[in-house]
């Protein structure tokens, strides 16, 4: 099968368009022919030796796929051949095909396989943010950093859904009439972010914030927190890891929650199995919808990796073998 392939941590163009062997249906695993995988953020940093985890070569990266099952294990009592599905894969997704235990695989019936690959990994990670870690309520206020990427798009959307007044933040007015077009109630950008969080707030702070992008907005917004507030660490897309003052945790009360949605479905499958339901039934009922900025043929995958990471991107993105 066709597959992007890392033979070594190293910068994006080095990835390798080439063939790897057929994965095999064993015990209970179900192999996919992939129609859409998703791209993610961590898949450049991945690549490059720079995220948590760091397989032995050669790998495929991609966390995330959608397709048709093409055979399944002696093992496997959930699925059969030509059923329609979905996977989180810790690897492999960037192929023809991948194979995942039985555990890890969604039904999705006749759902666009590119919608179904963010509502895994970017309305996954953000609806157990939201729901999990911040403990989101009705009428709190909620502002969303990265706005226009593909998990802050899907913040705003859970955001309304779980009754929040939502504050997108972005860099571009291009990037804010798409946070608006999804939901948000205002959208502003990065400029004097803290004086304009005070003003918007009357005052008061804000109850949650979600984070993906670091640097100095984060420090911002640690700085414009309400008390009892809930600062959600999500990933630092703008490239600077921020140093936290604890003493501002201590005077205005508030907590700085770290959010790892991988662990978060190894830990508590059935809590993840859950919010997976739920996130599937919103889409059922019209209430979520993922932004597809586009699809691109597996091949290009190191250039489009290039745009994720310089966050060129708005929405998400697949690639489609």
């Amino acid at each position: 099968m066709k597959a992007i392939i890392c033979n070594a941590f190293a910068p994006l163009d080095q990835l390798e368009f080439g063939e790897m062997p057929d994965p095999q249906a064993k015990g209970d695993q179900v192999v996919i022919r992939v129609e859409a995988a998703g791209v993610n953020y961590p898949d450049g940093l991945l690549v490059q030796g720079l995220y948590q985890m760091r397989p032995e070569h050669p790998f495929v990266p991609g966390m995330e796929a959608a397709g048709v099952v093409e055979s399944v294990g002696p093992d496997v009592t959930r699925f059969k051949i030509g059923d329609r599905v979905a996977t989180i894969c810790s690897l492999g997704g960037y192929a023809e095909k991948v194979a995942e235990t039985e555990a890890r695989v969604f039904p999705i019936g006749d759902m666009d396989a590119a919608d179904a690959c963010a509502l895994l990994v970017a309305f996954g990670t953000s609806h157990h943010a939201l729901k999990q870690r911040a403990h989101l309520q009705p009428g709190e206020t909620l502002v969303v950093l990265g706005a226009a990427g593909a998990t802050g798009v899907a913040a705003i959307q859970i955001g309304k859904i779980m009754g929040a007044r939502v504050i997108a933040v972005a860099s571009t007015d291009e990037k804010r009439a798409i946070a608006r077009d999804n939901g948000a109630d205002e959208a502003i950008g990065y400029e004097n972010l803290k004086d304009q969080l005070k003003t918007m707030t009357g005052g008061k702070g804000v109850d949650v914030v979600y984070d993906s992008v670091g640097g100095e907005a984060f420090d911002a917004c640690a700085r414009s927190m309400a008390r009892n507030g809930r600062l959600l660490i999500i990933g630092f897309a703008g490239g600077d890891i921020p140093k936290f003052p604890v003493n501002l945790a201590l005077v205005k009360e508030f907590s700085l929650v770290g959010v790892f949605w991988g662990n978060f479905t190894r830990h508590e499958p059935q809590a993840y199995a859950d919010n997976m339901r739920e996130l599937l039934g919103w889409y059922s009922a019209g209430k979520v919808k993922p932004l597809i900025e586009g699809r691109y043929p597996l091949s290009q995958a190191p250039e489009v990796l290039t745009r994720v990471l310089g966050r060129g991107a708005v929405g998400k993105i697949a690639l489609i073998p």
